[in-house]
């Protein structure tokens, strides 16, 4: 129990620390494509940008408003896609939306996620699931060219 503790510890310090200085907080010029994501039940409102270096992500960065949660989400995911390949950044995607959504992530898996494992306590809390995921829907939609503007709502995860 103590271990669970300290985890949960070290976790809420981890986001805290993403919210109050989020990494990659900026526009991006010449951004190889973008996409906004929004969340119309709280508020959350932020833009994604990624370049491009053939199909590697050379920069990503984001800017927006919203709670502790989703600016630290996005925060943590524009340290982990960075100098991936497209099918890389897709593939962490898919792990942290099985790990905020309360579905199976193995523990190596889980294990190699590093501090993306912080956003795994939002499954507890189902209304905080779509502020954990906004960017990275956001990140989606801008690698797949899909719409300019994503938006998660009540019922979606």
């Amino acid at each position: 129990m103590a271990d669970d503790a300290a985890l949960d510890a070290l976790y809420q310090e981890i986001i805290l620390d993403h919210y109050r200085r989020p990494r990659n907080f900026r526009e991006l010029p010449n951004a190889s494509c973008s996409a906004d994501g929004r969340n119309p039940n709280c508020g959350d409102a932020l833009t994604v940008w990624l370049r491009f270096d053939g199909d590697r992500v050379a920069e990503v960065t984001f800017q927006g408003v919203g709670c502790a949660i989703s600016k630290a989400s996005a925060s943590l995911m524009t340290q982990a896609v960075k100098g991936r390949t497209r099918a890389e950044a897709a593939e962490i995607f898919d792990t942290v939306h099985r790990l905020v959504t309360g579905n199976d992530v193995d523990a190596d898996t889980t294990k190699a996620l590093g501090q993306l494992r912080a956003l795994g306590g939002v499954s507890k809390f189902p209304m905080r699931v779509k502020c954990a995921s906004l960017a990275w829907h956001a990140l989606k939609s801008a690698m797949e060219g899909e719409a300019p503007e994503v938006a998660v709502h009540t019922g979606a995860p």
